[in-house]
């Protein structure tokens, strides 16, 4: 008899995990649905991580805030604070369901049931390929209007602190190493990090679903899309448009849709596939008794 010996290893034999300490747990961002812990790092963590002095030599920063010149610089190079919408036609859209590797699966089928005349299999499947088309067309249109109801929540306006004097621009006009004031009922118009001041109570329950506001003191991160219920202070933009955490959510949820479109697809096609293959077997075990009789006539 064969005895199995399992290894055990040691506890000297793993090598332990490093801590992570380059952000406190209640200055890091709300961990984004779906994210893997071996994906890639992101780069506006070091930004909530480093101290407010070495935040304002990164950005090129100071309390006083940026000159108009360098922010229409810096909106050239960052582009606006906005999250991209694609405007396609919708028309064109919807054929685009038509053409690709799957699609092109299921015409091919079509075009051979309609070429042996088996018109029950023909209905079938192309009945398949139009609910294709229908289900991701709709399922892309309801994530565009998702899209428009995020974008929908965040700031129009910002206080601005431009050439050493407080302004009210258009918040997609803001570029990182802006100083902001966000006061009571305040939507926060991008990621920034709080200045001197006192607490304040910020409500992320469209991040992070929190139902509670969380308390942020200075130095820590606000993000944007989230509302101020309790104080006023001044903070530093630190991330605008889609490199905000709220810009990281709108990916997610485009993302989620193409995933959604692929998977139906993909079922549509082995529908196509089951629908074909047993016609052919039926129509082959009603031959079959034909040709056993003529063998035996034989």
């Amino acid at each position: 008899m064969t005895t199995g010996i399992a290894r055990i290893t040691k506890p000297e034999d793993a090598t332990p995990a490093e801590p992570d300490i380059t952000s406190p747990p209640h200055d890091a961002a709300p961990q984004a649905a779906g994210s893997k812990p071996g994906s890639k790092a992101d780069p506006n963590e070091a930004l909530r991580s480093l101290s407010m002095p070495d935040l304002l030599a990164k950005l090129g920063a100071s309390p006083d805030g940026l000159t108009q010149a360098e922010a229409a610089k810096r909106l050239t190079q960052y582009g606006p604070n906005e999250i991209g919408e694609k405007k396609t036609n919708e028309l064109l859209k919807f054929l685009s369901y038509f053409w690709g590797p799957i699609p092109w699966m299921i015409e091919v089928a079509v075009i051979l049931s309609a070429a042996a005349r088996h018109w029950p299999d023909f209905g079938i499947i192309l009945l398949l390929l139009l609910a294709n088309a229908v289900v991701g067309f709709w399922e892309e249109h309801q994530a565009g209007n998702a899209i428009a109801a995020l974008k929908a929540t965040l700031a129009i306006k910002a206080r601005v602190k431009r050439d050493g004097k407080w302004v009210t621009p258009a918040a997609r006009e803001l570029v990182p190493g802006d100083v902001i004031r966000v006061r009571l009922g305040d939507i926060v118009p991008a990621d920034a990090r709080l200045l001197e001041g006192d607490p304040v109570e910020v409500d992320q329950s469209a991040l992070t679903g929190e139902s509670l506001p969380a308390t942020r003191k200075s130095g820590e991160a606000i993000f944007s899309g989230s509302i101020i219920r309790q104080g006023e202070i001044g903070a530093l933009v630190y991330a605008t448009g889609t490199n905000t955490y709220f810009g990281k959510t709108a990916e997610l949820v485009q993302g989620a849709k193409t995933i959604r479109i692929h998977r139906f697809s993909c079922t549509i096609c082995r529908r196509c596939l089951y629908a074909w293959q047993p016609g052919r077997a039926a129509r082959a075990q009603r031959i079959r008794p034909g040709r056993d009789l003529e063998h035996r006539q034989l």
